[in-house]
């Protein structure tokens, strides 16, 4: 009987904690229409934004990592754009929701955390220190988020994550202010 018990707990263990590990606060889906309100349900499609060498390299500079990815999705609506990203926190990736609104954050969310700690991050107490904040020209935000303790390298991505939304929001506006003649 021990030794049918201690196989179990081999066989279950891993599992259990791997989807202890993973927390869906909200969906990416849910957040897009809270973020651009109930009328624009059904009428929010995503637009694809592609990377260029230049634009990669600045994210990977706010990175401090490799960056791969040749394109990312977002929804835009007037002012607003809405772009779902991710970073790795420590071992797992960090799902978040920003939504910037003329140029600025107007709310940031982890809709997926899937640490094992520091999930303090999610909290609107963390999270409303985003708000309001632009991005400076050396490509740091305008405000200081306070970290928290256990928490630092989740702090980290998500401060990442934000700067890199409000630079994309800025490449979006100069990429509106080109004439089709100057493409």
């Amino acid at each position: 009987m021990k030794i049918l018990i201690a196989l179990l707990s081999l066989f279950l263990l891993p599992l259990t904690q791997s989807q202890a590990a993973q927390s869906v606060y909200q969906s990416p889906a849910d957040f897009v229409t809270q973020a651009l309100g109930n009328q624009s349900k059904g009428q929010a499609k995503a637009k694809v934004f592609w990377f260029s060498a230049e634009q990669r390299q600045v994210i990977e500079e706010i990175l401090a990592h490799d960056f791969r990815p040749l394109r990312t999705r977002y929804w835009q609506q007037g002012d607003d754009t809405v772009w779902i990203l991710e970073e790795i926190g420590k071992e797992a990736p960090i799902t978040v929701g920003i939504h910037v609104r003329h140029g600025q954050i107007y709310r940031t969310k982890v809709l997926i955390y899937r640490e094992s700690r520091g999930d303090e991050v999610r909290h609107d107490f963390f999270t409303d220190q985003f708000k309001s904040a632009t991005l400076t020209k050396d490509k740091q935000l305008d405000k200081h988020i306070d970290g928290i303790t256990g928490a630092t390298l989740s702090v980290r991505a998500l401060t990442k994550l934000a700067r890199i939304a409000l630079y994309l929001d800025q490449q979006l506006s100069l990429q509106n202010t080109v004439s089709p003649d100057d493409t």
